[in-house]
């Protein structure tokens, strides 16, 4: 599938910003809604959304919204327990489920990936029920460990970004591979 995308980078953003217990929630949205994803490129739904280029637009735009938002968060954390900086609220709106979920349905890169993926293999020739449910079951076992593993690897450098030598430049480079991500995935990367 290439390089990460805005949802792995979000998930290991967030994992080094707040660590695996309170990015959970989000991590099950970025699961759910990456395999809503799936579930769309296996139904042909995706053809009905790339014909209406204003929804396609709509949810890209909302998305890439969402990403710039979460990189400033992360690129201007302070230091110590960043976690903490972000207010109870605001915090838990930024690690939500919803917050996940939405990008996740909204990455080009998902919708790429994915249908690269989906369309690539049959795995089942005479059985095109069997085949769609073999592919979905497998992909939503990739998504779901891939994902974790991004989130456990930000986690891993949370300890690094205590000291504001190593977490300031680390804290704006995640910010800005996020960014980067979004460019890429919206303009052909």
């Amino acid at each position: 599938m290439g390089s990460p995308g805005p949802a792995t980078l979000s998930m290991a953003s967030l994992g080094a910003t707040f660590g695996v217990r309170t990015s959970v929630r989000y991590l099950g949205g970025i699961i759910a809604g990456t395999t809503a994803v799936l579930v769309i490129i296996a139904t042909g739904v995706t053809a009905v959304l790339a014909a209406d280029p204003v929804v396609l637009s709509a949810l890209q735009i909302a998305a890439a919204a969402y990403i710039v938002y979460l990189a400033w968060k992360i690129g201007t954390a302070r230091f110590g327990d960043l976690g903490a900086q972000v207010e109870g609220g605001q915090k838990m709106a930024l690690v939500s489920f919803v917050a996940g979920f939405g990008l996740a349905i909204a990455n080009p890169k998902a919708f790429a990936a994915i249908g690269a993926v989906y369309s690539g293999h049959v795995i089942f020739p005479d059985s095109p029920a069997l085949d769609a449910a073999a592919k979905v079951a497998a992909l939503t076992l990739v998504i779901a460990i891939v994902n974790t593993a991004w989130l456990v690897f930000g986690a891993s450098f949370a300890r690094f970004l205590t000291n504001p030598v190593i977490g300031r430049p680390v804290s704006i480079v995640f910010a800005l591979l996020l960014i980067a991500s979004v460019g890429l995935a919206m303009f052909g990367g």
